[in-house]
């Protein structure tokens, strides 16, 4: 029969205290959010349970539902992102400046061409385009 390991969450002002328990051991630590709390208890579980697979039940409150519905809110909500400035009418955005605009960006090495390649190409010469095909037949004299 395989034991279950659990893990017991407690919020402590803006901390969270994790107390992992299985196997005859209990392990303690602390973490800065409810993500970081449950990576933490993760790793006490490693330390409990070796390699050998285990069973890990989360509990917060006493529930794993409310364990559940905290972290994946945490995991759902978008960061708190400063509010976009809008540049007045009529000025041009950095990155759409003039001057830089002429410039192609620099492509990460894996995503270049090799030099042979590039001096093959020549951009100043247009590509021919296609003889038209007549669908005639041709006239035999």
């Amino acid at each position: 029969m395989v034991e279950a390991i659990t893990a017991t969450y407690v919020q402590e002002d803006a901390d969270w205290a994790i107390t992992v328990s299985g196997r005859g051991k209990e392990l303690t630590a602390r973490a800065p959010g409810i993500i970081a709390a449950r990576d933490r208890a993760d790793q006490l579980v490693e330390e409990l349970a070796g390699d050998t697979k285990t069973t890990v039940v989360h509990l917060l409150n006493g529930s794993a539902l409310d364990f559940t519905s905290a972290y994946m809110t945490a995991r759902l909500t978008l960061p708190k992102l400063p509010p976009l400035e809008v540049p007045p009418p009529g000025s041009v955005p950095k990155q759409q400046n003039p001057k830089s605009a002429d410039k192609k960006p620099q492509l990460p090495p894996s995503k270049q061409l090799p030099k042979a390649v590039e001096d093959r190409k020549s951009p100043a010469t247009p590509t021919p385009a296609p003889a038209a095909e007549s669908k005639a037949p041709a006239k035999q004299a």
